[in-house]
C-alpha cells in the first residue's frame, strides 16, 4: 500500500476505535482476509477497515466517520450474495452486520417480527414455528444468508412464486441514509436535531409501515433491492404467514429438456400457481444426486418439482390439475410425495444443488437472468450452443415458475482463461435474456457481476434517473461505490452508447 494510503489507513482506524470497541475494528491483512470476497468469489479485494456494530447507534458512529473523511462504505450482510454485491473497496471501510442479530419482537396476533439485519433468514420461521407460522422467502442460502441481504438483494427462493419475493414480505425498513442530517459535532447523534445539519451526514429513516399500507410513494420498494447503494438497515419488520395445513409435492420427469421448459408454461397458462414450480436438468440432478440422494430419476433430461399446498382439499384438487397439464405436455413419469419427510427430500435436492457443483468442480458461477416463461426451450437451446462455443459445462436449475434462470458454469478460477471464458459465457446468456424481453437479474442483484449489461438492458435517460436517485440519498456517492450503475463512460466503451453534450442533465457518480 502507498505511504499515503497507509496514512489514511491510519486515520481511519484511529477515528473508528475511537467509537468502536478494538476488537470490532479489523485492519491488518490476516483479520480482514475473511471479507476479501462475497460468494462471487473469483472477485476478491481486501478492504482497507473493517467495522463490526453492535447496534444502531454504532452504526451511525462509523457512517459519520466516513462521511467526515469521505471514505467509501460498503455494508455486508452474512456475505452469501451471488453478484459481488459485498465486494468490498480497497480504500474504504467494509461495515460487517453481523452482530446485529437478534430478534426484536415477534408478535403472533399481528403476524410481524421485527429484526436486525444480521439475522439468518432461517431463523425467523425457526422462531415464528411454534406459533404456527413461518417466513415465506426461503433462498437456496437461507441457513445462513441474512435478513439484511436478502434485503439489499430483493431476494427470492424456490417458493417465492406464490408467496413473492423479499419486496412481498416486508412491511418496514428503518435505515439510515446520507442526505441532509446531522452534523459531525458530538451531539449529533440518534435523535439528535438535524435542521441545520451538513450535507453527506447520517440520519434516520423509517420506509413503510406495520399497518397494511402506508401513505406517500412508495420508497419502502425503492429501497429493498437497491444493493446497500441507498442505505444501511439497521431494522427490519417482516410479515409471518400460517403454515398450511399440508403440502405435497410432485415430481414429474421428461425425456427432453426444451419439453420439460413448455411444461412450465403450460402449467401457469392453465391458471394453477403453484408453491414452488422448479426445474433442474441431467447434469445437475446427477450432480445432486451423488450428494444428498434426493431419490430424483437419473434417466430423465430434467425434473419438475412442483408444490400444493393449503387445506388437504385444496391441495389433492391442485395436484390433479397439474399432473395432468403435466402428462399433457409429455411428463414420462410422476412421483408424489407420500408424507412430509418425502416432500422434504424432494426439495433437498434443489436446495443442494449449489453445493452439489461445488463438489464436481474447483469452482462455478451461478447466473441469475429472467426471462418470460414462454421462452425457456429458447434460452436452454442457447445455453446448450454456448457450452460448445466455450467448451465449459453448464448445469441448470430454475426458478422455472417466474423465469428464473440459475445456469451453474463450471470452471477453474485458477487458469487465468477458463475465467475469461466463463465471463464471456455468462455474458452472452445475459445478453440472450434481454433480447427475449428479460432482464439480467431476478434475485442475485446487479452488483459488480452485470454492471456491464445494465447499459444494454437500460437507455442513457434511464440510467441518468438511477444516478438521480442514488445522489438523493448519498450525494457524495459514499454507500457501495462503483456498483449497480454503470458509468455513462463505461456504457460508451461497453455498449456503444453515445453520450451528447447536455443529453444527460445528471452528473456521473462519484469515482474512488
Amino acid at each position: 500500500m502507498l505511504a499515503d494510503g497507509v496514512f489514511r489507513q491510519s486515520e481511519v482506524v484511529a477515528r473508528l476505535r475511537a467509537v468502536l470497541p478494538a476488537e470490532s475494528v479489523l485492519w491488518q491483512r490476516e483479520d480482514t482476509r475473511p471479507y476479501e470476497c462475497d460468494g462471487l468469489s473469483a472477485y476478491r479485494q481486501l478492504p482497507m477497515v473493517v467495522a463490526l456494530p453492535r447496534d444502531e447507534a454504532e452504526v451511525m458512529a462509523v457512517m459519520r466517520i466516513c462521511a467526515a473523511l469521505k471514505v467509501p462504505l460498503v455494508a455486508r450482510g452474512a456475505g452469501t450474495g451471488l453478484s459481488g454485491g459485498a465486494y468490498p473497496h480497497a480504500n474504504g471501510v467494509l461495515l460487517s452486520l453481523a452482530k446485529m442479530n437478534r430478534i426484536l419482537q415477534l408478535d403472533p396476533l399481528a403476524r410481524v417480527a421485527r429484526v436486525q439485519p444480521g439475522v439468518r433468514n432461517a431463523a425467523i420461521s425457526e422462531a415464528a414455528a411454534p406459533h404456527g407460522l413461518y417466513y415465506a422467502p426461503d433462498p437456496s442460502s437461507q441457513i445462513a444468508c441474512s435478513i439484511g441481504g436478502n434485503v439489499a438483494e430483493n431476494s427470492g427462493g424456490v417458493h417465492c412464486l406464490k408467496y413473492g419475493l423479499t419486496v412481498n414480505n416486508v412491511l418496514r425498513v428503518r435505515a439510515l441514509v446520507l442526505g441532509e442530517g446531522a452534523g459531525e459535532g458530538e451531539g449529533a447523534g440518534v435523535g439528535a436535531d438535524t435542521s441545520a445539519g451538513q450535507r453527506g451526514q447520517p440520519e434516520i429513516i423509517e420506509f413503510g409501515s406495520e399497518a397494511p399500507d402506508a401513505p406517500g410513494l412508495d420508497m419502502l420498494a425503492l429501497l429493498i433491492g437497491s444493493e446497500g447503494m441507498l442505505a444501511v438497515v439497521t431494522e427490519i419488520s417482516v410479515k409471518l404467514l400460517p403454515r398450511p395445513q399440508l403440502a405435497r409435492c410432485v415430481l414429474a420427469a421428461f425425456d427432453d429438456v426444451e419439453r420439460a421448459g413448455e411444461a412450465v408454461a403450460a402449467v401457469i397458462a392453465a391458471g394453477i400457481i403453484p408453491a414452488g414450480l422448479e426445474m433442474m436438468d441431467q447434469p445437475a440432478t446427477h450432480a445432486v444426486e451423488q450428494f444428498v440422494h434426493a431419490g430424483y430419476p437419473m434417466d430423465a433430461a430434467a425434473i419438475l418439482l412442483c408444490e400444493a399446498d393449503g387445506t388437504p382439499e385444496e391441495v389433492e384438487e391442485e395436484i390433479a390439475r397439474m399432473t395432468e397439464v403435466l402428462r399433457g405436455a409429455g411428463a414420462t413419469e410422476f412421483r408424489i410425495s407420500r408424507d412430509e419427510a418425502e416432500r422434504l427430500r424432494f426439495w433437498s435436492g434443489r436446495k443442494a444443488a449449489f453445493p452439489a457443483v461445488g463438489r464436481i468442480s474447483p469452482d462455478y458461477y451461478c447466473m441469475d437472468g429472467t426471462i418470460p416463461r414462454k421462452h425457456l426451450g429458447r434460452i436452454l437451446r442457447f445455453i446448450a450452443q454456448m457450452e460448445t462455443k466455450y467448451g465449459l459445462r453448464c448445469p441448470n436449475v430454475f426458478h422455472a415458475g417466474d423465469g428464473n434462470l440459475h445456469p451453474l458454469i463450471l470452471f477453474n478460477a485458477n487458469d487465468p482463461d477458463q475465467l475469461h471464458r466463463t465471463e464471456q459465457f455468462a455474458a452472452e446468456v445475459l445478453e440472450q435474456c434481454i433480447a427475449v424481453g428479460g432482464t439480467v437479474t431476478g434475485e442475485h442483484g446487479v452488483g459488480i457481476e452485470k454492471i456491464n449489461q445494465m447499459c444494454q438492458q437500460f437507455s442513457a435517460p434511464e440510467l441518468a434517473q438511477f444516478r438521480a436517485l442514488k445522489l438523493a440519498f448519498d450525494p457524495d456517492g459514499l454507500l457501495n461505490p462503483d456498483k449497480n450503475i454503470p458509468s455513462l463512460h463505461r456504457c460508451a466503451e461497453f455498449g456503444g452508447m453515445h453520450i451528447r453534450g447536455g443529453e444527460l442533465p445528471f452528473p456521473e457518480l462519484p469515482r474512488f
